[in-house]
């Protein structure tokens, strides 16, 4: 395994910045997410460290090594893209092998056999071993992609929204999956998604990506607890932060102008009166939409509340986030 670092990478396509003067470590074991919505830079930060792209400015390093000038076979990586690509004439069996056949690997038909049988059980695929690719299903395909990068042992794995065309269930399984996986093997993951659940509970650090621009890295609970901007602090967290003017509540520090407050930041009881609005009930939690001096708020409250519409509920603040003009964080 290997520590990836980019220092001062730009990329343009045209007149578009793809990438800004990103500088980012992902550290030697770890399990990084990089999160962000359409066109943040995610997939192109892959690429970059890929090789699939070079970028135009600033340096890549894997394992301490520059990777300037080394083509996508040199760098010792595996990547899984978004849209599985298998070879539709093999089999899954031999989807599976083909990157163990390598002469370069040098991995004996017993080892391969192994590593087949046990990524197969893994991915819940071993009866469809014998399959050819084209007689899949698009979730069975996208975890023979996976599985194709799981038989390796690269430097590092490099993943993009691997698991987004999969069914919820089987979406879970293969978090819990990965995450051991990447555990036990003390593999170097950087990976992609818009999923928030993945990030909170696969990653140990999360890079947030604004427009080409490294808004924020550090581990997922800092970057929820102490997020440097209302852009950072909206990537984590379900419901999102409730952003609202700053006097709305009153106490605000000289220079804010808005007050960020997760759900477990407002506080029911006293305080200023709310309207409810609506009561979603999810089981083992349940969310108040309220009305509140003409802003909506969304909050949590005990899972089995008799609180219905129409009903009043005092509210207050407690520990909340100031954010200046520009959305960045005050205190």
């Amino acid at each position: 395994m290997a520590e990836v670092t980019l220092t001062g990478i730009t990329k343009r396509f045209g007149n578009d910045v793809a990438l800004s003067d990103v500088t980012m470590t992902v550290p030697d074991g770890s399990f990084v997410v990089l999160l962000g919505p359409t066109g943040a830079g995610k997939t192109t930060t892959l690429r970059m460290v890929s090789g699939l792209d070079t970028p135009d400015l600033g340096t890549v390093m894997i394992g301490g090594r520059d990777m300037a000038g080394l083509m996508p076979a040199q760098r010792d990586v595996a990547m899984v893209f978004q849209q599985y690509s298998l070879y539709p004439h093999l089999t899954v069996r031999q989807n599976l092998e083909f990157p163990l056949k390598s002469p370069i690997l040098k991995t004996s038909q017993k080892e391969i056999d192994r590593k087949v049988g046990e990524v197969g059980e893994m991915l819940q695929i071993s009866h469809k071993l014998d399959n050819k690719a084209t007689a899949l299903s698009g979730g069975e395909m996208q975890r023979v992609s996976i599985g194709r990068a799981l038989v390796r042992d690269p430097a590092v794995f490099l993943m993009d929204e691997p698991l987004s065309s999969l069914d919820a269930k089987l979406r879970a399984d293969l978090r819990v999956e990965l995450k051991s996986i990447q555990a036990d093997s003390g593999a170097t993951l950087l990976y992609v998604t818009h999923d928030q659940i993945e990030a909170m509970t696969m990653a140990t650090h999360v890079g947030v990506l604004d427009k080409g621009r490294l808004v924020q890295f550090g581990p997922p609970r800092e970057i929820y607890e102490q997020p440097v901007s209302i852009y950072a602090a909206s990537r984590l967290g379900q419901p999102r932060i409730n952003v609202l003017p700053a006097e709305v509540f009153g106490g605000a520090p000289k220079g804010a102008k808005m007050i960020g407050l997760r759900p477990e930041q407002i506080r029911q009881g006293d305080g200023e009166e709310s309207r409810v609005e609506r009561v979603e009930r999810l089981g083992d939690q349940t969310r108040l939409h309220l009305r509140f001096k003409s802003h909506d708020i969304v909050t949590v409250t005990d899972a089995h509340t008799e609180l219905k519409p129409g009903d009043r509920v005092k509210i207050r603040p407690e520990k909340p986030f100031y954010f200046d003009a520009s959305g960045a964080r005050l205190a």
